[in-house]
Order: structure tokens, then C-alpha cells, then sequence
């Protein structure tokens, strides 16, 4: 194998075999475990630095190995990928610290870090899979990963959301097999090509063709949490927060809605899906997830399950943005996928924190959270803000261009939507921000932990959600500053649209 060959599989074994080998370490070895956790995700964010360089400057990086006839396992990096995986590297460094905080004094650890360690290389996988079978192993086996971890807590609570989301994902996956077969038989084996592969096949298979975009989309829309397909997503928050962060911000959610981007450009090629009527159905199905989302998060009480139905919305801009045909709307569903994960991530950081240090739960159990814990509802409150789209923090530059791109397409109907849900982010933020920052605290909160450390609580769940809160910002302020997302998914949206 050659260096360029190497790499795509050295940034996937630099998690495996760390968590291979953490399975072996004993409860009681605290540094050991910490030491091959924090060396994995170092390793990974260096190996990653060097696949952003080479990409940007036209490297090719392709590992390829034979499993059957016709049937290849495929590795290679594109822009889109590094965008995904440039994510999914930063933002695991940034949950490792925050994990081995919380759950200090938990049983169980190796089991988890090994498992949360797999789950990043199932990840990692998916983004660097260069054809529709290699993305549909690494899929599955992203199921399989995530599992233990939903379960980790072995509650009654607890394994029956991992049931739950196991039920869910593995009729996804079976949709997905389904639906990649078929389109096989039809135009053999294919990479991921830009501006997709399926257009020189003929008028003749256009009724399949369709029959097999609905497989393929129902398949990756349970990960996605289109609705109908997003029952798993709430009841998969009995989960620690680190694992709810996971879920929402590095992996499950966001392998779904970067399996349907591929789709739609590189599989079949945003032009010829549109040419058969497939991104209607997207846009469709995109906007009523979106709306769908935001009403049932402003019904929750439970701090979580308002956060888990604010990313069933919020996810979905970036299947919107796929939806419209045209560069600027590209640009504003992709660059969602980075301005999404970073701004949840915080949020899910803030709420294990509120929960881990002061037994807060619920909405109704936050008023004067933010004279108690100042800093963590400071980084809170940008990520809020930002998925409500205030600028200048990061999700303002999202909504900006997905709107800017339903003009440019004559969409005028993604205005109302954006605007609606907007509306409706708002409504199910402000009220937590005023209750944190303006009602008095009570006096006593429910469960007030001795966690405090020196400051409002211990470093290693402080500082992740601060640094995440201020790459929500940074995003936002730096947007054109060269390699920020928004300036790698311009080079992306150049690529599709030459």
C-alpha cells in the first residue's frame, strides 16, 4: 500500500485499536484508560490535519480491498468527506475530556470507551466510504456500536431505549441494504462520483429508480430523524450525556444526514434527481420534520427530550438545503452540518452538566441556573442563540444562505419555513434563557453534587462546553476567514456546480 493508500485507514485505526484495547483495561486503571483514549483522539486530529491539507491542495487518498466479486470495500477522501470527518475528529477529542469527567466515579468504563471508541471509527467509516456498499458496512456497524452505549446505564429506562433505537435502526439498515442492491443490479459497481453515476441509465428504469431513492432515503432517514422516522431519537435520552452528545452531534444523526447529502449528489446527482421529482419529496419531507420538530420541543419539560426534538428539526435544514437545486442552498445545508454539530454539542454538554452537578433535569427546574453556574449557562446561551439564528453566531450563517438559496431557485416556500421555524426555536429557547438568567434561584436545587471543583464545576465538564461555545461563535465571526467551515463547503458547492 502506498502513504495515500494508507491514510484513510490509519485516521479509522486510530480509534479501533485504541478501544480495541481499552475492552482490556481494568475498572481501577484510571490513566491507562485515559491515556489510550486521549492519544487516539490526538492522533486522529493530526491524521485529519493531514488529510485536509492533501485534499485541499488535490491529493487523492483511496484505499481499496476486494471482498467478493463486483463487491469492494472502499476508503477515500473527497471534501465532502473531510468536511464530516473533520467534524466528527475535533468534536470526539472535545467529548473524550468531557466523558471522562462525567463519568468519574461510574462503573462500567472500559465498556464504554471501547464502545465509544468503536462508534467514532464506524463514523469515521462512513465519512471516508467511497461507494454505496462500504457506507452501507460502516452504517450498520455504527448501529451495532451505539447500542451498548444507549444501554450503558442498565436501567429498565435505559435498555428499553436501546431497544428502541436498535428496532428503529435496524429496519433502517435492512431498507438501506435493500434499496443499495438494487441499484447495483442496475448500474453495477460504482464510486461516489461528483454530479452523481445514474444519469446515462435509461428513461426505462425511472419508475425503479424512484422506488429506489425512497428505499435508500427511508433507510438513512431513520438515522436522520425525518419524521415519521424519529421515534428512537427521544427515547434514546436515558443515555449519559456524553452519549446523548454522540448521538446528536458526531455520529448517528449526522451519518444519516451525510448519507442522504451523498445521495443526492454523488449518487444520483442533484440534477438528475431533480429531472425525476426527487427533491420535492425531500423538501417536503425536510419541512415537515422541521416544523414537526420545533412544536413537539416546545411541549417538553424534560431539559433533554426539548433538546432531542430541537435536533429532530434542526438536522433537517441540511436535508432542506440538499433539497434545493442551486449552489448557495448547497452551501447552506452543508455548511449546517458542521454549524449544527458544534452548537448541539454545547447544549448537550450544558444540560449533563446541569444535571450532573445540580440534579436540574427539566425546564421548570433551570430558574436562576445562570447566577449558580454562570459560565456553563453562558456557553448554553450561545448555543440557543445560534440555533435560533441569531447572528452573529454560527447558525445565523446556516439560515443566511439557505435562504439566499431558496431565492436564487424560486423556492420562495423555504422562506415561510425558515422563518416559521425560527419563530418556533425561539419560542422553545427564550423561555430556558429567561428562566436561567432572570428568575430568582431557589433555596436548594434538587441534588446538588459535591462536583463543583474550583470553579462552578470540575474542569473536565467546564472547559468542553466552553471551547464548543466559542467555535459556535468563531464560525459565525470567522465565516470567510480561510478553511472555516463556510469556506471548505464554497470549495464543495464549486466542485458540484463547476
Amino acid at each position: 500500500m502506498t502513504l495515500a493508500s494508507l491514510l484513510p485507514v490509519a485516521i479509522i485505526l486510530s480509534s479501533l485499536i485504541p478501544g480495541l484495547a481499552i475492552f482490556l483495561v481494568r475498572e481501577e486503571s484510571h490513566l491507562l484508560r485515559g491515556l489510550l483514549n486521549m492519544a487516539g483522539a490526538l492522533t486522529k486530529l493530526a491524521l485529519v490535519g493531514v488529510l485536509i491539507w492533501g485534499v485541499y491542495h488535490g491529493h487523492v487518498y483511496e484505499a481499496r480491498l476486494a471482498l467478493a466479486p463486483g463487491l469492494e470495500l472502499v476508503l477515500s477522501a473527497d471534501a465532502l468527506s473531510v468536511l464530516f470527518v473533520s467534524l466528527s475528529a475535533l468534536l470526539w477529542l472535545v467529548t473524550t475530556v468531557y466523558a471522562i469527567g462525567y463519568l468519574e466515579h461510574s462503573p462500567n468504563r472500559s465498556r464504554f470507551f471501547g464502545f465509544f471508541s468503536l462508534c467514532v471509527s464506524a463514523t469515521v467509516g462512513i465519512a471516508l466510504a467511497g461507494n454505496l456498499p462500504s457506507f452501507v458496512i460502516f452504517y450498520e456497524l455504527l448501529t451495532l456500536a451505539t447500542y451498548p452505549l444507549v444501554a450503558h446505564r442498565g436501567t429498565p429506562d435505559a435498555v428499553r431505549g436501546a431497544r428502541i433505537y436498535l428496532a428503529y435502526t435496524l429496519s433502517g439498515g435492512v431498507a438501506l441494504l435493500i434499496g443499495a442492491i438494487w441499484l447495483q443490479s442496475l448500474s453495477g459497481p460504482q464510486d461516489f462520483t461528483q454530479g452523481g453515476y445514474l444519469s446515462n441509465l435509461s428513461e426505462a428504469h425511472r419508475g425503479a429508480l424512484i422506488a429506489i431513492f425512497a428505499l435508500l432515503l427511508a433507510g438513512l432517514g431513520v438515522k436522520a430523524a425525518l419524521v415519521p422516522l424519529h421515534g428512537w431519537l427521544p427515547q434514546s435520552m436515558v443515555a449519559p450525556a456524553p452519549v446523548s452528545a454522540l448521538l446528536h452531534a458526531v455520529a448517528v444523526v449526522k451519518a444519516g444526514a451525510f448519507g442522504i447529502v451523498r445521495l443526492v449528489y454523488d449518487v444520483y446527482g442533484v440534477e438528475f434527481a431533480h429531472a425525476l421529482g426527487l427533491l420535492g419529496l425531500l423538501g417536503a419531507l425536510a419541512s415537515l420534520t422541521i416544523l414537526y420538530g420545533s412544536l413537539r420541543a416546545l411541549a417538553q419539560d424534560g431539559l433533554k427530550k426539548r433538546l432531542a426534538y430541537s435536533t429532530v428539526s434542526q438536522v433537517s435544514y441540511i436535508a432542506l438545503g440538499a433539497s434545493i437545486l442551486g449552489p448557495v442552498a448547497t452551501i447552506g445545508g452543508l455548511v449546517h452540518l458542521v454549524h449544527q454539530g458544534i452548537m448541539k454539542i454545547t447544549l448537550f454538554f450544558c444540560a449533563g452538566n446541569y444535571a450532573e452537578t445540580l440534579g436540574v433535569h427539566r425546564v421548570s427546574e433551570m430558574d436562576g441556573v445562570g447566577q449558580r453556574m454562570p459560565l456553563t449557562t453562558l456557553a448554553f446561551s450561545l448555543g440557543a442563540l445560534g440555533m435560533i439564528g441569531i447572528p452573529p453566531i454560527a447558525g445565523f450563517v446556516s439560515k443566511w444562505y439557505l435562504g439566499l438559496g431558496a431565492i436564487e431557485a424560486q423556492a420562495h416556500w423555504v422562506l415561510l419555513i425558515l422563518a416559521l421555524s425560527s419563530l418556533l426555536n425561539a419560542a422553545y429557547f427564550l423561555p430556558i434563557l429567561y428562566r436561567a438568567w432572570f428568575r430568582p434561584a431557589p433555596a436548594a436545587w434538587p441534588e446538588e453534587s459535591p462536583r463543583r471543583g474550583r470553579f462552578e464545576t470540575q474542569g473536565a465538564l467546564l472547559w468542553p462546553p466552553l471551547i464548543t461555545a466559542a467555535f459556535c461563535l468563531l464560525a459565525g465571526l470567522l465565516a470567510a476567514a480561510p478553511f472555516s467551515p463556510l469556506e471548505w463547503v464554497e470549495l464543495i458547492a464549486r466542485r458540484e456546480y463547476p
